[in-house]
């Protein structure tokens, strides 16, 4: 299935793809949150005849795919051929920052670029959705834990990032740096979240192509090891690093501006574009 969310910030619908028709499942469940992502929920919906259901008229703004995330947990330099671009060694263990939660904005909602910023930065990155509390898992039992996946945007903020003394969390979390969807595709029909293909444009032009298989950490291995610190909970994001191409690895780094546009795209898990505009 693909489960999406519909309609105005704060007030978003659940609803279904059915196909290219987005369908309303607001009859069945009240929104596609942690509450609605258990395995029997989830088998409840998938039984629905999706032609039974409304139709959405027009084209309605889509939300973030999952409503009230707990957490949203970012994975670092997590690309072999990523850590290469920007020189960093090969971690050890996941590096684990946290985006804030006020980041999370719908897949085609604007990027607003903070006051001050000179090194706003894009990635595509493979997004997974937790479906039932984790609390130390195996590697080996790790998917079952999933409730399916999407596409985050980590967009960054380099120099927040990395000049403003401590975490990276400074430049990862100002307000819109977090789009995430345009839907939440559960896990049947992604058997390998490490052989998908995924790409970003910034106006037109092809920045980031690379695959899940060139993860250090898989989507298992990092499930693992975060269940093993702390309760991974239903409705959490992870999202898992991203390929080469970003702008600080360019020579020399290329950053946004006001007016750039940006699309993503990961193999089965649809697209996103976002425009940059300018914060207040």
């Amino acid at each position: 299935m693909k489960l999406v969310r519909y309609g105005k910030t704060g007030a978003e619908k659940p609803g279904l793809m059915d196909g290219e028709t987005l369908r309303d499942l607001s009859d069945h469940v009240d929104d596609i949150t942690g509450a609605t992502l258990d395995d029997a929920t989830l088998a409840r919906l998938a039984a629905i005849d999706p032609a039974s259901l409304p139709k959405v008229a027009g084209s309605p703004r889509i939300g973030p795919c999952v409503g009230n995330i707990g957490k949203f947990l970012c994975i670092g330099l997590n690309y072999s051929d990523h850590a290469a671009e920007t020189g960093a060694a090969i971690p050890e263990h996941p590096i684990l920052f946290f985006k804030a939660n006020s980041a999370i904005v719908g897949p085609n909602d604007n990027v607003m670029m903070p006051r001050g910023s000179t090194h706003t930065d894009w990635e595509v990155e493979l997004g997974v959705v937790i479906g039932k509390a984790a609390k130390y898992v195996s590697k080996e039992d790790a998917l079952d834990y999933v409730a399916g996946y999407c596409i985050v945007n980590d967009v960054s903020e380099r120099h927040f990032q990395t000049q403003l003394t401590g975490q990276w969390t400074k430049g990862k979390s100002p307000d819109t740096f977090g789009p995430t969807g345009p839907w939440l595709v559960t896990k049947d029909e992604v058997p390998d979240p490490q052989a998908l293909a995924m790409s970003c444009d910034v106006n037109g032009k092809r920045m980031q192509t690379g695959t899940t298989n060139t993860m250090i950490f898989t989507v298992a291995e990092i499930i693992e090891h975060l269940s093993h610190l702390f309760t991974l909970h239903p409705g959490d994001v992870i999202s898992t690093g991203t390929p080469p191409g970003v702008g600080m690895g360019m020579k020399p780094p290329t950053y946004l501006k006001v007016g750039d546009v940006m699309e993503l795209d990961i193999e089965g898990l649809g697209h996103q574009r976002q425009e940059v505009g300018e914060d207040a």
